[in-house]
């Protein structure tokens, strides 16, 4: 299969046509090998616009809502980001390439070392890993001037919030069926700027019926 040639239809007809237009996340897009993230079963629908799983039973979702999530956070080289829910890693990538360090979370040690091994064999330095529960406990290296968190939840949690710096930006998928809303918070000093970017559905990370983080959406 031609990797490249898919990765660039990816880009075309998945992620511009979704309002993914800054040129620093289409460009990381055209880099990332996203067959390395997955099984080798998958590799061939690597690029493909639905959910993949994962070995740990959880999912990467489509593409486009990991472009759609990181366009909103305007990272730039100077940044460092917090990833609750390392997953797959392949989100983690892209973070990478887009700031100028990522600490990525996970409760999921087996599939967090599957993500790192990928992110190792393709020379990503700029990211560190932390094994514990993002949504309920700080992070070491807080305070972020960014957070991805790349799953639904009820509630935005009020530790996530704690560990951004004044101005930094937080994404976050919000809500339950048969809509959730994916949210821009811009922290100002003690309040924070709340705006709606998109709509979808995926799976819940505070979800205590499955696996807590893995890779809902990445």
């Amino acid at each position: 299969m031609d990797f490249a040639k898919a990765r660039f239809n990816m880009v075309e007809q998945q992620i511009r046509p979704w309002d993914v237009l800054g040129f620093d996340v289409l460009d990381a897009l055209m880099e990332i090998p996203r067959e390395r993230f997955v099984g080798d079963k998958l590799q061939g629908v690597a690029y493909s616009d639905t959910e993949l799983p994962l070995p740990n039973g959880a999912k990467m979702l489509e593409p486009k809502v990991v472009a759609r999530l990181a366009q909103g956070l305007k990272l730039t080289k100077q940044d460092k980001v917090l990833e609750v829910g390392t997953g797959s890693g392949y989100a983690t990538a892209l973070l990478a390439q887009l700031a100028g360090e990522v600490v990525t979370c996970d409760v999921d040690a087996v599939q967090q070392n599957r993500a790192k091994a990928v992110l190792d064999g393709l020379d990503y330095r700029n990211v560190f890993y932390a094994q514990n529960d993002g949504l309920n406990s700080l992070s070491e290296g807080e305070p972020f001037d960014a957070i991805y968190v790349g799953g639904a939840v009820g509630d935005i949690p009020e530790i996530l919030k704690k560990q951004l710096k004044d101005g930094g930006r937080m994404v976050i998928i919000v809500g339950g069926k048969p809509v959730q809303h994916a949210r821009l918070l811009i922290r100002k000093g003690d309040s924070f700027e709340e705006t709606v970017l998109f709509d979808t559905q995926v799976a819940r990370l505070d979800d205590k019926g499955g696996s807590p983080f893995g890779d809902f959406a990445f």
